[in-house]
């Protein structure tokens, strides 16, 4: 007699150990089958895993289980992203050493992920952190320095006072680091660069290739890419306010055509005029001070007011030299785009128009919507940004845009001052080298040594790794590397002298730029890869991760695999071939009387007369129920994977996770939600004790239960194939129905066979979401083997055929009835059946037929 309830403590356990010893799950290179290499974003090792991972890597284990029962080889690897801030934080705070924290919490995660019976192969795991990974980061390093791929510029950046690093934009939140709150300051440093600005066209022309990958994150790269055709447009200083040694400046627009609606000029705080104004000018050197800490990032910009300072210096217009412009300083300028400077047109740019309803100057229309006029359009409360006709343009009046930008550009480029043309046509792309540097230790060291005779010496490869020293201090501000007494003393590998090491360390960008690729071959110690598993495993065929990484790190991915190729690592370009950005796991806020936020753990849910409310455990206080946001330790509105998979199980979490809506949108978690979950999986294991009670036999084809499972699967595999994991589990809810209905009709035992055929296939379709259950139930079935092995069911795609159809009848067009017709049927053939019909002619007698319309496989229409 077998228990009435699934003992999901005991099987969970039981199974994980079996995959464990029997090494289930890892994968052989020369596996000769078809290869699919599916990937999930590898985590950062901060403590512990939340239930984003849990959403994350339960959908890339139902591909990965899928695909190998499917009969592909799968590569479904786990490592660590494990350098970075945190860890020196961490170090600080708790008086530890980075590498203690950081090994500690991947033994604290690598157990829970464990714990949720993920098909990975562990025998592949590497954290980025141990110098056995990046000892070829740095072999690639200086691969890429030899092809010219790398590069040390000085440039402007963010620099965080407390934590004495360079800040990407990204991480400048209001002007402040994002982690230690400080005013951020602008600072020029020397860093080393990647020479990703030379990929930047092929990067943008190969997202058109990328037709697996969401549209949104196409968009996202191309706009961050950011290809512009424009024109550099030679401004003349007016003579009588020039203040500066300069007699033009020089801007880059996209928009020439709205040249006749330009009203002021603006040049970035960091431009050369500028800063030599500033040099006899201290409000404006305060002015420039004071944009130096808002940060530079698109978002801050955007959100930012926009602020300028008018230099006093005028310009000519290009295309009437009796006008003239006021020259600004503004905030919303950027020296690292264009030139530096634009000519401000408000009535068709919206920064433009800010700036301009400021300080108060024309904001004149020069371009007309389809449907207005010149007398009758006005720019009101924003700025018109589409196409249309030029007015208030003089010779360009009544061109369209495209038009006018033509005769502008043209105009220019044969207008000539000491003899070099006025404008002149350019690409521009917004994309900017990749920087690297960073000031810190917890990072991998950048292996070069400077040498005051020699110059930037590469470490020689036989050297490598680099390797960070054990025995630092974080007593002191600043880089531990650089304090260390004697690491960063070397002698010069070239000619002998004394020569200090490059103590910046990379960004952790790099870390993960390219450990898709280790994973392909990460016993190799000798090389970062072999080409040979490169082109055995890559691309990565689904690769999945959230919708923040969809800029910067997809980006610097691609790019690597094409730095890869030519330092002769690899022979491809991109890295993903399919890309799926899932949802975030939201929840429920709370919030007590005092405005503290409570967790869910220590909150009742009750419904009292039809409302709502919400209780704390300890001694029932109401609490007010807030907003459904994103999971965050701040709001305190999260949910331990640990907690849940103890109370119900990893089946159970797994199933709700991937149950509850489409995996790109965001998934609310509820107790009762998951509540649901473990009912169904208890409502599952009793189909499969009572179809396995049954006596064996024979399996009738024919039986409509059959059919059901067979519909299922061409349902579930459409489905997977497709990522929609929630429709998956409709399927599966839709023939376990069937099956329930099957087993309740009468003598059950006379199909028993039959019965036991579809519980099977039941079991199969879901062992890639519930694979503990699966397999307790395939063996209680005597599937053969683990279910882990077992092959997909095949569809028998005779069972689903449909032979027949049926049509609704309609006279003078309303439906009068229904009628089943070979599905094969033309109109000739369904009107004789129709009109044979004991039915129809009992509807059309004594009536007059003046038609009969038929719409095969659709309707029937009668008009009497």
């Amino acid at each position: 007699m077998q228990p009435s309830r699934y003992n999901f403590k005991d099987a969970e356990t039981r199974w994980q150990q079996v995959w464990k010893e029997n090494r289930v799950f890892e994968t052989k290179t020369d596996d000769p089958r078809p290869k699919y290499y599916v990937l999930e974003m590898f985590p950062y090792p901060s403590g512990r895993i939340h239930m984003g991972h849990v959403r994350n890597y339960a959908m890339g284990d139902v591909v990965a289980r899928y695909r190998r029962a499917k009969g592909y080889a799968v590569l479904h690897p786990m490592g660590w992203d494990a350098f970075g801030m945190p860890a020196e934080n961490a170090a600080i705070e708790k008086k530890t050493h980075p590498a203690t924290w950081t090994y500690a919490n991947i033994a604290t995660m690598k157990a829970q992920l464990q714990s949720m019976g993920l098909s990975l192969d562990w025998s592949r795991e590497f954290a980025t952190c141990h110098p056995s990974y990046y000892k070829h980061q740095q072999r690639l390093f200086i691969d890429f320095l030899e092809q010219g791929l790398v590069a040390r510029k000085s440039s402007k950046v963010n620099w965080d006072p407390v934590d004495n690093t360079v800040l990407a934009n990204e991480q400048v939140i209001d002007g402040r680091g994002w982690r230690s709150g400080a005013l951020v300051e602008q600072r020029e440093l020397t860093q080393w660069v990647f020479s990703i600005s030379d990929y930047a066209e092929e990067l943008l022309s190969a997202l058109d290739g990328l037709e697996r990958w969401p549209e949104k994150v196409r968009l996202m790269q191309a706009n961050w890419i950011g290809k512009s055709e424009g024109m550099l447009v030679r401004f003349a200083l007016d003579p009588a306010t020039v203040r500066v040694d300069a007699d033009e400046l020089v801007c880059f627009s996209t928009r020439i055509d709205t040249l006749f609606g330009a009203t002021f000029m603006a040049i970035a705080p960091d431009h050369p005029l500028a800063l030599q104004l500033a040099e006899k000018d201290q409000s404006l050197a305060t002015f420039i001070a004071e944009c130096g800490r808002r940060g530079t990032s698109e978002a801050i910009i955007e959100a930012g007011e926009k602020l300028g300072y008018d230099t006093g210096m005028r310009v000519r217009h290009v295309l009437d030299a009796s006008l003239t412009l006021p020259v600004y300083v503004a905030n919303f300028v950027l020296m690292g785009y264009g030139t530096g400077a634009i000519f401000g047109c408000p009535a068709h740019d919206q920064r433009d128009f800010d700036f301009a309803r400021k300080y108060a100057l024309p904001i004149v229309p020069v371009v007309c919507p389809p449907g207005e006029t010149a007398q009758t359009f006005e720019i009101g409360t924003a700025p018109y940004i589409g196409d249309g006709s030029m007015i208030n343009s003089r010779f360009l009046d009544g061109q369209s845009t495209d038009e006018a930008w033509e005769t502008v550009a043209r105009r220019l480029e044969q207008e000539l001052r000491g003899n070099r043309p006025v404008g002149q046509r350019k690409v521009n792309f917004r994309l900017r080298d990749w920087g690297i540097s960073r000031q810190r230790y917890w990072g991998c060291p950048i292996p070069v040594i400077h040498c005051e005779a020699c110059g930037i010496v590469p470490v020689p490869k036989a050297d490598l790794p680099v390797v960070l020293p054990e025995d630092v201090t974080f007593d002191k501000p600043g880089n531990p590397l650089d304090h260390h007494p004697r690491w960063k003393h070397v002698s010069c590998p070239r000619c002998g002298a004394k020569a200090r090491r490059e103590t910046d360390t990379m960004d952790t960008f790099v870390d993960s730029s390219w450990y898709f690729a280790r994973f392909t071959d990460p016993f190799n110690e000798t090389e970062p890869t072999s080409p040979a598993a490169m082109a055995k495993w890559l691309p990565v065929d689904q690769y999945i991760g959230g919708i923040e990484h969809a800029i910067l790190h997809l980006l610097y991915s691609r790019f690597f695999t094409r730095a890869m190729t030519k330092a002769g690592h690899a022979n491809l370009k991109e890295p993903f071939a399919g890309l799926f950005t899932q949802g975030m796991v939201v929840h429920e806020t709370y919030k007590a009387a005092d405005g503290a936020w409570l967790p869910p753990a220590e909150i009742r849910i009750e419904t009292v007369e039809g409302a709502r409310g919400a209780f704390t455990l300890a001694d029932n206080a109401p609490v007010a129920i807030g907003a459904i946001e994103k999971m965050s330790k701040s709001k305190k509105n999260t949910v331990d994977p640990d907690d849940i998979i103890a109370s119900y199980g990893a089946d159970c979490a797994r199933w709700f996770m991937l149950s509850d809506s489409p995996p790109e949108r965001d998934v609310i978690w509820s107790e009762e939600g998951v509540q649901g979950a473990g009912r169904f999986l208890q409502k599952l294991w009793r189909l499969v004790c009572e179809a396995a009670a049954l006596p064996k036999g024979a399996v009738d084809p024919t039986d409509t239960v059959i059919k059901a499972a067979h519909k299922a699967i061409l349902a579930v595999e459409e489905d997977v194939e497709r990522l929609r994991f929630n429709r998956c589990i409709a399927h599966i809810h839709d023939l376990a129905n069937a099956l329930t209905a099957s087993l309740a009709e009468p003598e059950p035992e006379a199909r028993g066979e039959t019965l036991r055929e579809a519980a099977r296939i039941m079991v199969q379709l879901f062992a890639p979401m519930m694979p503990h259950l699966a397999e307790e139930s395939w063996a209680l079935l005597g599937g053969e083997g683990l279910i882990a092995h077992a092959p997909w069911p095949r569809l028998d795609r005779s069972l689903i055929e449909e032979t027949h159809i049926t049509l609704p009848i309609q006279i003078n067009g309303r439906k009068r009835g229904d009628i089943t017709v070979p599905i094969a049927a033309d109109a000739a053939e369904t009107e004789r059946l129709v009109m044979a019909d004991s039915g129809v002619q009992a509807m059309l007698e004594g009536k007059d037929i003046r038609r009969i319309v038929v719409v095969p496989k659709r309707i029937v229409n009668i008009v009497v």
